[in-house]
């Protein structure tokens, strides 16, 4: 019988109800045995004003909810609901065309959750359990679906993950893929999991020390702020034994300065997506290949292919496509977009790389971000990483403009007090002529989506 992250949560509230799963500093805790009654109190809610199995149901929480959050999600999967998770940093529009897309009947935001008594009938692995839009950044949002045995692939087994730590930090928000596997480590992981309701470089690293965290995880932006903001310099991150990015590239300048702020951790690179998760890769920073996002881990596959799925060999870029080492995920209500993306346990990523002879993922570009500049084909993974090694450089992000005679042209946005004349000299040994800059700015910060990866189509305005 496959589990449910319903039946982790139960089988842990019975062995451990005292102990602490979740916390948002400063804010407070949750038990596990609070978090079993309170959710299943939620759900009989939901089913006295008349929930359905398979209604949709969005859930509109912010960072500093997050305890609550984690009740009405698990209120709505024992309901036999589905979960629909977003931030309420989201904009109301962009809400409420999520809403109507999934057509989902109720929505729960703090304070408003409903509650009775009842013990409702558990759900089924093969039930649908949550939809959860991708970021946008490159196209518009899509509901990816997944069930409730595509979510709890991995977890219940005799060892707990991360099990040198007592605490667990990160600062990923509501709403994302990241977030959602931060709920997923509460209740199958060995820590418990804190979080803060406002991510600032000094309280995250406060937080750190504060909690002793073993284990920490952050997105590339939050990496880059903590670092030039010198928050390393003033707390205690000694406790930080494993240090994860995820949810956007690390760039290999940033990895390699994470290892002096945090002298004792492990620096690990996972790269997924909303649609391939569980299937992952996960990279040890390794200075001998400092762009790499690693091998295949928690039974997935990776390969290089065309589009139309047929292998490619090592040092050859094609389509990245990753396999799933459980029941694939889909795209609700788009039976066409599916039929592209997931095919057969393999799902399409929508980056270029290859692989090298030791079976290690090196990521080229988005393929919607490639600039097609005259005759070339450029990757403003290249140019960024080639930009990020300026020193002072803080933040880096390459987009295409359009050019009469090339058709598209590269522009890159730094933050930092950096001399354009400067920097192109400094670029010229480091990238060919067609991916040097041909538009220069200047930020004070790049336009991001409230995942925190960097919003391109915004930028791209930018330049304009």
């Amino acid at each position: 019988m496959s589990l449910t992250l319903c039946d982790l949560l139960r089988a842990r509230a019975r062995a451990e109800p005292e102990r602490e799963a979740m916390a948002v500093s400063g804010t407070g805790t949750l038990s596990f045995g609070a978090w079993e009654q309170r959710s299943t109190a939620v759900a009989a809610g939901l089913l006295r004003r008349g929930v359905l199995p398979g209604e949709r149901i969005g859930l509109v929480f912010g960072n500093a909810d997050w305890l609550e959050y984690a009740v009405a999600f698990f209120g709505v999967l024992k309901a036999g609901a589905v979960a629909v998770p977003f931030s309420d940093q989201l904009g109301r529009a962009d809400l409420e065309a999520r809403l109507a897309h999934c057509g989902a009947t109720l929505v729960l935001r703090p304070g408003e959750l409903p509650t009775a008594e009842g013990e409702p009938a558990p759900p089924g692995a093969g039930d649908l359990a949550q939809i959860l839009y991708t970021s946008g950044t490159t196209g518009r949002p899509k509901g990816v679906a997944a069930t409730h045995g595509n979510l709890a692939h991995g977890w219940g087994g005799r060892r707990r993950p991360f099990a040198h730590s007592r605490h667990l930090a990160h600062a990923f928000p509501i709403g994302t893929n990241a977030g959602q596997w931060m709920l997923a480590n509460a209740i199958g992981a060995h820590p418990a999991v804190v979080t803060l309701g406002r991510f600032t470089p000094g309280r995250f690293a406060r937080m750190i020390e504060q909690y002793r965290a073993g284990t920490v995880f952050l997105v590339p932006t939050m990496a880059i702020e903590l670092l030039a903001a010198g928050a390393h310099t003033r707390s205690d991150l000694s406790s930080v034994l494993l240090l994860g990015s995820a949810a956007a590239p690390l760039p290999g300048r940033i990895a390699a300065e994470l290892t002096t702020a945090f002298p004792k951790a492990t620096i690990a690179n996972y790269y997924t997506s909303t649609e391939a998760a569980p299937a992952q890769t996960v990279m040890l920073y390794d200075p001998r290949r400092p762009a790499s996002v690693g091998r295949p881990a928690t039974g997935g596959e990776v390969r290089i292919a065309t589009a139309t799925g047929e292998p490619l060999p090592a040092h050859t870029t094609g389509e990245v496509w990753m396999r799933s080492p459980t029941a694939t995920r889909s795209y609700y209500g788009d039976d066409a977009g599916t039929g592209e993306v997931f095919r057969d346990g393999w799902i399409r990523m929508g980056d270029l790389g290859y692989l090298d002879d030791d079976g290690y993922l090196h990521l080229v570009d988005r393929e919607s971000d490639v600039i097609k500049s005259g005759a070339h084909k450029v990757s403003t993974l290249h140019v960024e990483e080639a930009v990020y090694q300026h020193p002072d450089v803080v933040e880096a992000a390459a987009v295409g403009l359009p050019h009469p005679a090339l058709g598209t042209a590269v522009a890159v946005a730094v933050v930092g007090a950096v001399d354009h004349t400067g920097l192109r000299a400094f670029l010229q040994d480091r990238l060919a002529p067609q991916e040097m800059p041909l538009h220069l700015v200047t930020l004070d910060s790049l336009p991001r989506n409230h995942g925190g990866k960097v919003d391109k189509r915004a930028l791209r305005e930018v330049f304009r």
